[in-house]
């Protein structure tokens, strides 16, 4: 590690998460320094190992959130696997898993057994609809969630066209929310000697994002419209056009609107009355949004982009990812950083959103291949070297061949 001392070194996650939401948790909780312990099944380990896209056999779906963690391949379904697990929680601060309901339960792990047995182990869940209603038992993805919360309803051109967000949003929200809700469970189970059992679902997390739209309808009865790239309560906020390409320009306050209007040399809007205040301006939005652009257009994007910024009002580009890897701004933050994988092949990788006492999180290990780190794991819970020879060979665990190796630099 490039940082000396992180939040959560020493502290222990078993992470038995697959896809996305969970993996996302325990990727931030391996950024701030905990020893994340990936346990795969041994058939064909996390899903997305076999989702695209990939570069040669590695799925970059897996590999972008699966930083800084090791992996252990068990049998979980087995009598002898579910043992194993047993004492790798025994060994652990954090249980995290994202199993329907009950699962857990018939691999027994249920909550209310390892409350008992082991009172500080903070425990952490993640399922698609919650633990309880008619649908607790459903299957739940991240679009279903997406659309089920009102999401959808809200994001498009139209009302006519609902569109998903272009990355599984909810899944990464509710993984954010899940390692929020670690940490805060592993700072009272120190000072409090008790765990917590943590849990949230996708349907929560994405009706927690629901912000002003939903309370909006909760408060009014007022159905959101979607606003495609406008703003839905604030004028002007939103995409305009200028001469060659458009920029996104947020107008938030009146100051910034009287800056705004002298930026583009439109004082005429000052004294319109259908822009006076921010409410009219968005009451009018339709008859705001050409005169600006019609200002706009006299000059390219570059001319307005470093205009409007030196006025104090946000701006900024719509990137392609090729324009954003490619901005000063995104290098100076050092965002991407390089890793060598097991076969020597080398990944950049977007590292953690986080910074500690002025460093940014750093990748310290690549994403494992399946079983990597088994043997290691298996020593770090007090494994005897016969005890892993015979779990090796009744195929309760499973190792790949470098994994001798990071037992060794363990």
């Amino acid at each position: 590690m490039t940082t000396p001392h992180l939040p959560l070194q020493g502290i222990t996650v078993l992470d038995l998460s697959r896809a996305l939401a969970g993996p996302y948790c325990s990727a931030l909780l391996a950024d701030l320094g905990a020893n994340v312990i990936k346990v795969e099944s041994s058939k064909n380990g996390d899903i997305t190992r076999l989702w695209p896209p990939f570069e040669d056999d590695h799925s970059l779906y897996f590999e972008s959130t699966n930083r800084n963690k090791s992996s252990l391949a068990l049998d979980f379904y087995s009598s002898e696997g579910q043992q194993v697990l047993r004492r790798l929680v025994a060994n652990s601060d954090v249980l995290l898993e994202n199993f329907r309901p009950g699962v857990l339960q018939k691999m027994g792990l249920d909550h209310e057994k390892l409350r008992k047995d082991f009172p500080q182990l903070v425990t952490a869940s993640i399922t698609g609809f919650g633990t309880t209603g008619p649908l607790k038992n459903a299957a739940g993805l991240d679009q279903v969630a997406q659309g089920m919360s009102g999401l959808m309803s809200i994001t498009g051109p139209d009302d006519n066209q609902p569109y998903r967000f272009g990355v599984p949003i909810i899944d990464m929200t509710s993984g954010i929310f899940t390692a929020l809700g670690i940490v805060s469970a592993l700072f009272s189970s120190q000072t409090s000697g008790h765990g917590h059992h943590i849990s949230t679902s996708l349907l929560e997390s994405a009706l927690a994002l629901a912000a002003f739209q939903g309370q909006r309808y909760l408060s009014t009865g007022e159905l959101p419209q979607a606003q495609g790239n406008d703003h839905a309560s604030i004028t002007p906020y939103g995409v305009f056009q200028t001469a060659d390409t458009p920029l996104i320009i947020a107008v938030g306050n009146e100051k910034q609107w009287a800056d705004f209007c002298d930026t583009i040399e439109a004082p005429e809007l000052l004294n319109d009355p259908r822009f006076s205040t921010g409410r009219s301006r968005t009451e009018n939005r339709d008859e705001l949004k050409p005169v600006i652009e019609k200002h706009l257009e006299q000059r390219p994007a570059s001319h307005w982009l470093a205009s409007i910024r030196d006025a104090g009002i946000p701006c900024g580009p719509i990137y392609n990812y090729a324009q954003t890897f490619a901005d000063e701004q995104v290098d100076a933050l050092q965002v991407v950083k390089e890793v060598t994988r097991d076969d020597g092949s080398r990944l950049p990788l977007v590292r953690g959103p986080l910074s500690i006492d002025g460093a940014p999180t750093d990748i310290y290990k690549a994403p494992p291949k399946l079983g990597s780190d088994t043997l290691s794991a298996l020593e770090q819970a007090g494994f005897s070297t016969t005890e892993i020879e015979q779990l090796l060979s009744n195929n309760t665990v499973a190792a790949t061949a470098n994994s001798h190796q990071n037992a060794d630099n363990h």
